[in-house]
């Protein structure tokens, strides 16, 4: 460039700062919108003036029942939180839905938040969908002991209790790593022989999970993959689901005989979840740094299914079954 005059210095500059700004933007849209072999089925812009009723319930409590007299506190994972379908925990502004977690004291614990997802309180389904593409443009709350998801559960346990029915979480992070975001199945027997496989994604140059991104996860039999912004940061081909069991407790599954047919788990209907949760063995709880309303705040949810259908599921990926030779 040195070659030139300042003048022709300054027009190409300018035209390349154009043209980067025009490709920052092709990038972003393309993040946003599929590739024409989906076509879209379900969704929620956060358009109106509420959360939709007919798209999305609440899971209300610190906990749940096991069967029919286990309950199981703190949703399984030490959590503080106390869930509810309140205004100051989840609500709709300016065409975007805002889950809060809030320092407040409720029903023995120290914080409240909200769980929203496309299941009835009373099993039946709001959405679910078996495979396709699942897209969610957010920006995530950070701080010590804060953890955001948007997640997948199955519509009804065919295989069994968690985790033999399999959960798929399409985005996870913990609120004091900024700059970090999870892609996780959870698969294999049923607690505590349950397992799971996860890819961490560091966050190109100087983006934060506080600032909007978009996340998304291709479904098909055989295959699960992760993205952000439209970069594919993982994919799974290897799960197995056992429902084996001996005295009313979960066993490891001795032979292919044991196991439920692949691609199962992830061959069922799932629905979807939408959360922020606080404190619990997963990260740690907060402390004096951790700001408060801690606010995850979601721009749209998609779904979509892919055109010509899905086929036949690929074979299982290379891995380790519980009765493999080491």
């Amino acid at each position: 460039m040195r070659r030139y005059r300042w003048c022709w210095v300054a027009l190409v500059v300018g035209l390349a700062a154009g043209m980067t700004g025009m490709t920052r933007g092709a990038e972003n849209e393309a993040a946003q919108r599929p590739a024409t072999e989906w076509k879209l089925v379900w969704n929620d812009e956060f358009e109106g003036t509420g959360i939709d009723k007919a798209r999305w319930d609440f899971d209300i409590g610190n906990g749940f029942y096991a069967g029919a007299r286990q309950w199981i506190s703190g949703w399984g994972n030490d959590e503080l939180q106390y869930y509810t379908r309140d205004s100051a925990n989840a609500f709709v502004k300016d065409g975007m839905l805002h889950i809060r977690a809030l320092k407040q004291a409720l029903h023995g614990c120290a914080y409240t938040s909200a769980r929203l997802k496309t299941r009835q309180k009373d099993g039946s389904p709001l959405f679910r969908q078996k495979y396709g593409k699942f897209e969610f443009r957010a920006k995530l709350p950070t701080g010590q002991g804060i953890w955001p998801a948007l997640w997948m559960l199955p519509q009804a346990e065919t295989y069994g209790a968690w985790a033999s029915s399999g959960e798929i979480d399409v985005l996870e992070a913990r609120g004091q790593e900024p700059t970090k975001v999870l892609g996780t199945i959870h698969y294999g027997s049923r607690w505590p022989l349950n397992t799971h496989a996860s890819t961490d994604y560091i966050l190109p140059g100087r983006s934060t999970i506080a600032g909007f991104h978009v996340y998304a996860l291709e479904w098909e039999p055989g295959a699960i993959r992760w993205y952000m912004d439209g970069h594919r940061y993982a994919s799974r081909s290897f799960w197995w689901s056992s429902s084996k069991s001996a005295g009313g407790k979960a066993v490891l599954p001795r032979s292919e005989g044991d196991l439920h047919p692949w691609p199962a788990p992830f061959d069922q209907p799932f629905y979807l979840i939408m959360n922020v949760a606080v404190g619990g063995k997963f990260l740690g709880n907060p402390d004096r740094t951790t700001v408060f309303p801690a606010e995850l705040v979601v721009d749209y949810v998609r779904v979509y299914e892919k055109v010509g259908g899905y086929g036949k599921p690929k074979p299982r990926g290379q891995g380790k079954l519980p009765f493999s030779s080491p």
